[in-house]
């Protein structure tokens, strides 16, 4: 007689009854046959069995806030909220593995169509599949099984329709400046005239500043976290035109080179952005809607290369990456920046302006001839 699955027994009336426990669960139930009875019995067990192993299904909301909960001082966790907060009305809802380049397509669309370019919809995507790829391979349960089974692979859109750098003319310099206010003023300035980024700028520091006697300049030795990429220390030289306004700063507050007035008491405060009311004001008086902060350091890039300076030293000044770069600086290498960043303090070393400025200039200038003549 074969031997019958354990749970199994048949009754007085000829059917078969099931009463098994399995994992502390009761199966029960009666059929009229053996085999349908253990062909019940088998596919329970194997169905409870399954999921023991099977993932249960995670919403990326709150995926998405474990993540920024685990990363608070991370320096770009603030942007990157930024970035999820677009994107969680499309996907919030969805389970990890929901998410994929089909159920992005609502996103992308409503972005485009609201004039984002390619490179911030890319943005908030590449935190997505960030995220995505810790839930397969890092975050796990309580019985040691990632979050999501694969990571998918999602496909960032072509930057194709990227803006163009917008460098501004020394006419346009006089022309916005005056206009921003006090503060801002002298940090767009010091800017023009180092080719720091802007969030290097709000933070600068007293304490990274270091005075070279030999040279007569200060260099703020700027750490990896305010360094695009960490990429180690960077050195930001000042030229005569920033060390002047170092020197205004100095005394203003004992932390930040940069701060404003706020409040009625006039407290000086850190600058967050320079990105702000007023230089979004100061810019569309004067006409240059299409200039950004970061243009700013395009400018300094332009004026470099129209002084003659070596793409190299550019290179080292702006802190661009290139294999033969170093953290480690000589004297006689910040000479070489301090010396190339003086040549752009005035016009005076213009020899090969900007075509696209030239331009742009000239049809200015016909644009002012002609509302001469007409007035």
């Amino acid at each position: 007689m074969a031997k019958r699955t354990p749970g199994i027994t048949e009754t007085k009336d000829g059917r078969w009854r099931i009463d098994k426990t399995y994992q502390g669960t009761r199966l029960q139930g009666r059929f009229e046959s053996y085999q349908a009875a253990e062909n019940w019995l088998l596919t329970e067990i194997e169905e409870r069995r399954q999921a023991e192993f099977r993932r249960p299904h995670y919403k990326f909301e709150p995926i998405a806030a474990k993540y920024l909960l685990e990363n608070e001082d991370k320096l770009s966790i603030a942007t990157e909220a930024t970035l999820l907060e677009a994107i969680m009305p499309f996907i919030g809802h969805l389970n990890l593995e929901q998410i994929h380049d089909d159920t992005l397509q609502t996103f992308i669309k409503a972005r485009k169509a609201s004039g984002r370019k390619n490179k911030t919809i890319n943005a908030s995507m590449a935190v997505v599949r960030h995220i995505l790829n810790l839930a397969a391979r890092k975050w796990r349960d309580n019985k040691g099984r990632t979050l999501l089974e694969t990571s998918p692979l999602i496909a960032m859109l072509p930057l194709d329709d990227a803006r163009k750098p917008r460098p501004i003319s020394w006419a346009e310099q006089r022309k916005l400046l005056p206009l921003l206010p006090a503060h801002l003023q002298r940090m767009a300035l010091f800017d023009l005239n180092t080719g720091a980024r802007d969030d290097v700028v709000c933070n600068l520091r007293w304490e990274w500043e270091v005075y070279l006697e030999d040279i007569e300049c200060s260099v703020f030795i700027v750490p990896p976290r305010y360094v695009k990429g960490r990429k180690g220390w960077r050195p930001l030289i000042c030229n005569r035109v920033a060390q002047s306004i170092i020197e205004e700063q100095r005394g203003e507050h004992p932390e930040f080179v940069f701060t404003y007035q706020r409040g009625k008491l006039h407290v000086p405060h850190a600058v967050e952005t320079m990105n702000n009311n007023g230089w979004q004001r100061a810019r569309k008086s004067v006409g240059l809607s299409d200039v950004r902060v970061h243009d700013l350091r395009h400018t300094v890039g332009m004026r470099l290369r129209e002084a003659g300076v070596r793409e190299e030293t550019i290179s080292d000044i702006l802190w661009h990456s290139r294999g033969t770069m170093t953290a480690h600086y000589s004297v006689a290498q910040v000479r070489e920046l301090l010396d190339a960043l003086n040549l752009i303090t005035d016009e005076s070393k213009r020899a090969n302006a900007n075509l696209e400025m030239l331009f742009r200039e000239k049809a200015e200038s016909l644009q002012s001839s002609f509302a001469r003549k007409m007035g």
